[in-house]
């Protein structure tokens, strides 16, 4: 999985989204959304296991390099010593045979140590954008809850200034049949029942 495929996707969904009116909210599909985020956190460990699988195989690989050189190192040595044994050069042979294994040695160690900060920089750098995933997930879930809520208490104070609006007319009106009862009939207390049909 291309996690950063992913992120763009979720990026997209989030410019895609629309925006409220005169603001700054965008209204996202929350469903969406937290898919994303799941399908995003199952795939991460993946992308984690690919990271150490490079890892391993680079290390195998210096593995092999290693006693792929020690061998050679061996059979040189062992044909150095059939050689160089009648011909009293073993001395000369076991030097060489050192210096040849110094050499690889040294380049093995160069490998190994090329190898470990390639190995080192992609962890930091999976880790990194692991994290500003995650930072940005959060920074705008955040932001979708707080645009959510203000929309909420801007519904509702509306809605209870109507209320009160309303109120007041009804008691407006109350007031005024009290205050102009009907001609013929006299006002009725505020006790007094309604009479049966």
């Amino acid at each position: 999985m291309d996690i950063q495929q992913e992120l763009n996707k979720l990026e997209e969904m989030l410019l895609d989204s629309p925006r409220l009116p005169l603001s700054r909210w965008t209204l996202v599909d929350e469903e969406q959304l937290l898919d994303q985020l799941d399908l995003l956190r199952i795939h991460l460990p993946s992308a984690f296991q690919d990271a150490k699988d490079i890892i391993r195989n680079k290390e195998e690989i210096l593995l092999e390099a290693e006693n792929y050189a020690q061998d050679i190192v061996e059979a040189a040595e062992r044909r150095a010593a059939e050689i160089l044994d009648e011909m009293g050069l073993i001395r000369q042979a076991e030097l060489e045979a050192r210096q040849i294994r110094q050499q690889i040695q040294q380049e093995c160690d160069v490998i190994h140590e090329q190898t470990m900060r390639e190995v080192e920089q992609l962890r930091h750098q999976i880790q990194q954008e692991a994290e500003d995933m995650r930072m940005m997930a959060i920074a705008e879930c955040e932001e979708i809850q707080r645009g959510a809520d203000d929309y909420a208490d801007r519904v509702l104070r509306d809605m209870e200034q109507q209320m009160a609006d309303m109120i007041r007319v009804i008691r407006n009106g109350r007031q005024q049949l009290q205050l102009d009862p009907p001609s013929g009939h006299p006002p009725h207390s505020a006790g007094e029942g309604r009479s049966h049909r």
